[in-house]
């Protein structure tokens, strides 16, 4: 069920079972990060920039395997009298480890084609650069990207191109990139979570929580837990610090030291790290 009440399916792949030198070699997958996003917006504002965004629609079904791949047939849509069977996979298939990569390879390929080139720093960031003033920066994260420049036709004939290769849906002015929401006030560009934050909030059951001003009480030092490990209590905890991080990377740095101070016991965590747990149980 999607945030806006469409129902989605997807036909998923047992990455699990693959078996690594035989299924897949490399898995890592080059993604911008948030650093460089929160800076190519910071630009964006200063000079003044148009950004128009997209999204890619089923992106991992364009990577190209170089690995020989079989799955079994879905259930229920087993090719009658052909039950035994196996498929063969040409291209990328969500669920398989090497998905992302394989689709940030076809990516790299097909923006190489429309002229832009890739930062060696930031395998994320793209930019086109002609004579003149047009110039225009693609930031890409997976499925979603931003396209911006001082040139708004130019920007736009670059996004066309890219939306004949794939199947993209149009973002338009983008309200949200990467769960952070955009807001343009003049020429200023302000970016929170708070949608997310308010869903990781009722996740917790914290809606009429208290709040305090520190994220850690002064002094405090979560002490290791030497009790073997609860696995529901080590699943919550995992889950909220997840949440957290994305929150510290994207638009809250100021609770980098409690989160990370945490994480270190994320392993085995107690009840002291996690009193909303205890009392929940209770």
């Amino acid at each position: 069920m999607k945030s806006d009440g469409c129902k989605k399916a997807r036909l998923v792949a047992k990455g699990f079972s693959q078996v690594e030198g035989l299924d897949f070699d490399q898995v890592f997958s080059p993604v911008v990060h948030f650093e460089t996003v929160r800076l190519m917006l910071v630009l964006a504002a200063l000079e003044n920039w148009y950004i128009t965004g997209l999204d890619v629609q089923s992106a991992y079904l364009y990577g190209k395997l170089d690995e020989e791949i079989y799955m079994e047939q879905p259930k229920g849509f087993a090719v009658p009298g052909q039950e035994r069977k196996v498929l063969r996979l040409w291209c990328a298939l969500y669920g398989l480890k090497q998905a992302g990569l394989a689709w940030w390879r076809t990516l790299d390929e097909s923006l190489k084609e429309l002229g832009f080139e890739c930062l060696k720093s930031e395998a994320g960031i793209f930019f086109y650069k002609k004579k003149g003033t047009n110039i225009v920066i693609g930031i890409i994260y997976v499925d979603n990207a931003l396209f911006c420049g001082p040139n708004k036709a130019v920007v736009d004939a670059i996004k066309a191109q890219f939306m004949r290769t794939w199947e993209c849906r149009d973002l338009g002015e983008p309200n949200e990139f990467l769960r952070m929401r955009i807001t343009h006030k003049g020429r200023a560009i302000h970016l929170d979570q708070c949608a997310y934050l308010q869903k990781v909030v009722e996740c917790c059951g914290m809606l009429n929580a208290k709040s305090a001003s520190t994220p850690l009480p002064a002094g405090y030092y979560a002490t290791k837990n030497t009790e073997p490990v609860n696995a529901e209590l080590c699943s919550h905890f995992q889950m909220v610090i997840g949440s957290l991080l994305y929150l510290m990377l994207g638009t809250r740095p100021d609770i980098a030291f409690a989160v990370t101070h945490l994480l270190c016991h994320a392993v085995n965590p107690h009840c002291k790290h996690f009193p909303m747990f205890h009392e929940k149980t209770l």
